[in-house]
């Protein structure tokens, strides 16, 4: 059984079809790329997945239950997270105090509880504390815990993202355009940390632009183009498929590929 399945997801908005009919099965292992050229509706499809906007048609199943209708928060509840394309951190606050936030939906202590400073409030807290030391731990980031997190640059910040994300031991990791902005190193060292979550359990679905990241760390690829799938299969495949080399090059470029010719 998928950790996540598509079935005919579309979103129009008005005359523009976003996502057109879309079926996509994601196991529950591996990292799983999506990929496409800009306009392709990438984002759009985890803003489905992840319920920031709802689908015009189709459905959407995780862990085998229909999530379609759940909001945002029910669908993080059952273990599903998300990073945003645009660095998304609380600057006056601490790094640790950043990722905790990311822990608070799955607190339990009431209010009054944790204001009189009672004996499960504190247990829990120190649990959550100790697993954001950990999920910083696993971006490199341990170390900045309590530096303010406007003192990151920006490659620490988008790390900083992926700890609060993965704090709360998500089955589903949604990473929306990872490496963008990051140099060189900071790309490797990305990479090496997305499948060191990838192989402690967590399945990995990215959006991503930088092609040689992506090959480099994927077990699969979906293109997109105009909002449909275009392919779906292993990484290396997908750079041979004459409908990708289109959708990326043009009609052309694919013509004389398949020729034996240059781009």
């Amino acid at each position: 059984m998928s950790l996540l399945a598509l079935r005919a997801l579309s979103r129009r908005y008005a005359g523009l079809v976003a996502v057109d009919n879309v079926d996509l099965d994601v196991p529950d292992s591996g990292v799983h790329a999506v990929i496409g050229p800009n306009g392709a509706g990438k984002t759009t499809l985890f803003n489905l997945i992840s319920g920031a906007v709802a689908p015009s048609a189709g459905s959407i199943a995780f862990a085998g239950r229909d999530i379609t209708r759940l909001s945002p928060d029910a669908r993080a509840a059952l273990g599903l997270a998300r990073t945003f394309q645009n660095l998304r951190v609380f600057g006056a606050m601490t790094v640790l105090e950043n990722v905790l936030t990311g822990l608070h939906p799955l607190l339990s202590a009431s209010l009054p509880s944790i204001l009189l400073g009672l004996g499960g409030a504190r247990r829990e807290e120190r649990q959550a504390v100790a697993r954001a030391r950990e999920a910083l731990a696993v971006v490199g980031l341990e170390r900045r815990a309590d530096m303010r997190a406007s003192a990151l640059s920006y490659g620490e910040g988008r790390r900083l993202e992926i700890a609060r994300a993965i704090a709360g031991g998500p089955r589903l990791l949604l990473l929306d355009e990872p490496a963008a902005g990051l140099n060189p190193a900071e790309t490797v060292t990305l990479g090496a940390q997305i499948r060191t979550i990838a192989s402690a359990g967590t399945t990995v679905l990215l959006v991503e632009h930088d092609m040689p990241f992506v090959m480099g760390i994927s077990n699969s690829v979906t293109v997109l183009n105009f909002g449909r799938r275009i392919f779906t299969g292993p990484a290396a495949a997908a750079r041979k498929d004459a409908r990708v080399i289109e959708a990326y090059l043009g009609a052309k470029a694919a013509a004389r590929l398949e020729q034996g010719g240059d781009a």
